[in-house]
This record gives C-alpha cells, structure tokens and sequence, in this order.
C-alpha cells in the first residue's frame, strides 16, 4: 500500500503569453499533508474515477438469476459463457467502487447477523484485516461483540505498509460478498484495534482485502489468506481477475461511483478486448514477475535488465503509483524530459513535490511520450509489451480556481523494487492465474477517453537481446553459500586468535584488557 490522500496548497505563477509551450506549465507546490499546516488554500486531491463502458451483447442477462459455468479459452483460463452452471462471473461486474487516489474496495459482510463493510483490495499482502473499533476517518467498523459467529484465536498480529501500519488480534468469522461468490466462507480474521497513517481522510473502506500468497501473511505463513479459503471452501478455480477503471481520468464528481470489477473463480470475456497475454509469476510471495525492458516513447533506455527487477519486480492493486528503482527513474525522467516539448521542467514535478498546470482545455497529454514495459513471456526466449499513453501517467488532479487543470507525475522512484501499481494497471485487466503461476493482461474496455484506447500491448518478441534470468533468481543461492562460508571462515580465524590469547602468557593485565561496551560486538548487533 501507498499514500493516496494529501492536502494542496497552490502558488500560481503569473499569466504567460500564449505560444511558448514551456511556459504555459504552472507549478503548484505540495503541502505534505495536515502536518505541514497553515497555508491559506487547501483542497483535496483524490484522483476522480471514471466509470467505464462495457460492451455487453444485447443477450446478456444481468439479472442475479444468471449463473454460469466455466469453460476454458484454450489455453487454461476459466471463462464464464454457460447459463447452466453455478459460478456467477457477471453478477461480479462493477462490484468495485473507488479509484486509484482512494483505492478500489468491495462490499462484504462479515459476522452474524452480517455487518457490511467496504474493503480495500490489495494483491501486494496477504492479511484480511478490518476495523473492530472507532476511528476518526472511518464510519462505521467490524463490533466482534455484536456477531454470534466470531472466535478470537488469541493471537496479536501486526502489518506496517509503505504507508501506515496497524495492531490488532487475530479471530475467526464467517464472510460473504454480495456481489462475490455465493456462500458464506470461514475466514481469518484481523481485527484491527490501532493504528497509525492506515486509514485517512476521505476514504470509504474500513479494512484491506490481501490477495497475495501465505509467505506475506502476517504473524506468519500459517494463517491462510481469504482467496486461499475461497478456492478451498467454495471449490472455484484457483484464479481471480481484476479490472479498475479510473484510468487517471478526472470525470464523475458523483460520490463513489462503480470503480471497477473483482472476478473470483476465472475472467469476464466482456471486460476485455483481445488475446490475454501471460507472464510467469517468479515467486509466489508477493505477485513478482520479471521485466526485460523499458522504453519511453522509442527509447530503449538500454540498462542492464538486472536493473528493473533490482530486489524484485511485482504486481500490486494496493500501490497508487508505477514505483521504478531510483536508477531506472532517473533514466525514464531524462528520457521523458529529452523527447517531450516541455524541455525547462521544475524538478519539483518529477520528485512529486509540485503539481503542473494548464489553463483549462489545454490537455498537456500531447507534450509527453508514451511508457512501455516488456514482460517475459510464458515462453521465455520470448516476450511482450504492455503501453500506457500519457493520459495514464500525468494524472489529472483537479482544477485550482476555476481557470486550471492541474496534474501530477504517475511514477515515483523506489527503493524497494518495480511496482506495477494503479497508474499501469488502470490499462489492463489483469488475470491471477495462481493455478498456472501465471499473470495474464488485456486491454480493458473501461480504459479509453472516448474512442481513444489509453493502453496498447503487443508481441510477441524475441527475448535473445536480454539475459536468459533478469531477476538474478539464479545468483541468490550460490550467493547465499560464498556468504555463508565466508562468515564460517572469519569466525574460525576469531576462534583461533581467542584460543592463542588464551594460551600465551599474559604480559600485562589491567585495566585496560577489560571488555567495555565501546569494544564489545553487541552494540553492534543488526537490530
């Protein structure tokens, strides 16, 4: 998860002739939320949601009476077309509300009797957490007295996140989901009693869905995540597909409109348009998948592949941002900034500290390149390239005074690997093929201003450019035994001069051989 929610505090520069690209780009300065204080004009600046459009046939039956059973694509994927079956995939469209500056959350409910609530879905952790007590930025939360249902295991848990963390204990309740899967699911459950930075003015969820594997779970791997139970208590395939439709798009000012759809059990063919494209999922702990390479507009940026999946390189609904290690976004920042019009761009921009503006109706989009990552492919001598237009990455945040449109820069560096986060995602619908290790992406039919198409993807092509192994998966092990052995090897060369201290008379022995804390190891200890 990451910070979705500021305050914004506008300095306008003066107004500059018309004609001189460079100049009609006004900055206004961030205020780094409540803390930093007392400056007269604040506003909020959630990113507005876009509804979407989905091509249904004119055959298509809406109602929850519909169900339907899974069929296959051909290539493994359950797919929902059947109107005998038991899975009722399309009763799961628009059952997401919220966009990318709030989050994208689903409507449960939890207990007996039921109490509702709206949780945040995140594939970058593993835990179901919700309120269980009062909290100013939030409604309403999950009261474990008033549900006859709810087991306490006893257990304190706790998650920090890149931003905002929680305490709480770990229970045992009964879920279900409207517009989800039918039944009721046993559930682990945590309940959260405190918490600092994790839930945040103007937000509408009380708790966070994680859809990541057991290895993030939070004591430990034992407490086994919500779509694990899903697939095991409901018997569903073991595949979820996700589809969010803000697309960076300022439109709707309606309060929390349908943000997009979470499908459990496979995918919606009417939610896509094209082939789904796959890539291996490298590791099941987070959704990390392996990027060959990054261009911006034609640019290759040409480092070394290594470089984009430093530490690692995943895929998280619950991150705002496309996050790149610091070297691969200064790269894409030069690159942006020597093939866009606007050549004299404050830093400020590109750091996230600034925000830029235009006069109203004219759209920047036109000034910048598009952003292309390549996957590897499920055949790995080959790969493809999703695309982002502009429109996905200069973001619009909202006007200032009625005269300007204001934007802010959809990519921020990192220091903890590549996050495919909202700002890319919002172009896709994205398939968690957990069953194959496989993450699939199509084009959404929600991402589009108009008639015109916000992503692209392609291939295949040829992966004989870059290293057979990105991710340096291959290097861990032997590197793990070199450090091993190293440290076995100081070690016995420490025991062999402690042993020779002492069997060697002692010349001297005072004050000055005594151990203090200033020459003893543990304060040096790795905490």
């Amino acid at each position: 998860m990451e910070g979705r929610w500021g305050k914004t505090s506008c300095k306008l520069c003066p107004p500059q002739p018309a004609g001189s690209v460079a100049r009609t780009a006004l900055l206004c300065q961030y205020v780094q939320f409540v803390a930093d204080g007392v400056e007269a004009c604040y506003f909020s600046i959630p990113l507005k949601i876009y509804p979407g459009k989905y091509n249904f046939s004119s055959a298509a039956d809406l109602t929850p009476a519909r169900r339907v059973a899974l069929t296959s694509d051909g290539n493994g994927l359950s797919l929902a077309s059947d109107p005998s079956g038991t899975v009722n995939f399309l009763d799961m469209v628009n059952n997401l509300q919220g966009d990318s500056g709030r989050g994208y959350y689903i409507e449960m409910s939890i207990g007996t009797p039921g109490q509702k609530l709206n949780i945040l879905v995140d594939t970058g952790s593993s835990n179901f957490a919700v309120a269980a007590a009062p909290h100013p930025f939030i409604t309403h939360f999950f009261n474990t007295a008033l549900s006859d249902s709810y087991l306490s295991t006893g257990r304190t848990v706790a998650v920090r996140y890149t931003q905002g963390n929680w305490e709480g204990e770990l229970g045992v309740d009964g879920v279900s989901i409207p517009n989800g899967p039918n039944g009721t699911i046993i559930i682990n459950i945590a309940a959260i009693l405190s918490s600092e930075g994790f839930f945040l003015p103007g937000i509408n969820w009380q708790g966070i869905l994680g859809l990541a594997y057991p290895m993030l779970a939070r004591p430990d791997s034992s407490v086994e995540p919500f779509f694990n139970s899903v697939v095991q208590q409901l018997g569903i395939p073991d595949i979820f597909s996700l589809q969010m439709c803000g697309a960076g798009l300022s439109a709707s000012s309606t309060s929390d409109p349908a943000g997009g759809s979470l499908i459990m059990g496979g995918a919606e063919p009417s939610l896509y348009r094209g082939t789904v494209w796959y890539t291996p999922i490298l590791e099941e702990w987070y959704y990390q998948v392996e990027v060959l390479k990054l261009e911006v507009g034609d640019q290759n940026l040409d480092l070394d592949c290594r470089e984009y999946n430093m530490d690692k390189a995943i895929v998280d609904s619950g991150t705002t941002l496309l996050r790149l290690p610091v070297n691969v976004f200064n790269a894409v920042v030069e690159a942006i900034t020597r093939s866009s019009l606007i050549q004299d761009f404050s830093s400020g921009f590109w750091d996230g500290t600034k925000l830029a503006c235009w006069m109203k109706g004219e759209t920047p989009w036109r000034f910048f390149p598009k952003l292309s990552i390549y996957l590897r492919a499920t055949n790995t001598s080959q790969s493809f390239r999703i695309t982002i237009l502009p429109q996905m990455y200069i973001q619009p945040i909202t006007d200032v005074d009625g005269t300007l449109d204001c934007f802010r820069f959809g990519v921020s560096s990192s220091a903890n690997g590549l996050v495919i986060g909202a700002t890319v995602m919002e172009g896709f619908y994205v398939v968690f093929d957990r069953s194959q290790r496989r993450l699939g992406f199509a084009l959404s039919n929600c991402a589009a201003s108009g008639s015109v198409a916000l992503s692209e993807i392609a291939g295949p092509f040829s992966a004989a450019d870059v290293a057979a192994d990105c991710s340096g998966r291959t290097l861990r092990e032997p590197l793990l035994w070199v450090i091993s052995y190293t440290l076995m090897a100081v070690c016995g060369l420490v025991l062999v001069v402690l042993l020779l201290l002492l069997v060697l008379p002692c010349r001297r022995r005072g004050r000055s051989g005594e151990i203090t804390d200033e020459s003893s190891l543990v304060r040096h200890r790795i905490k």
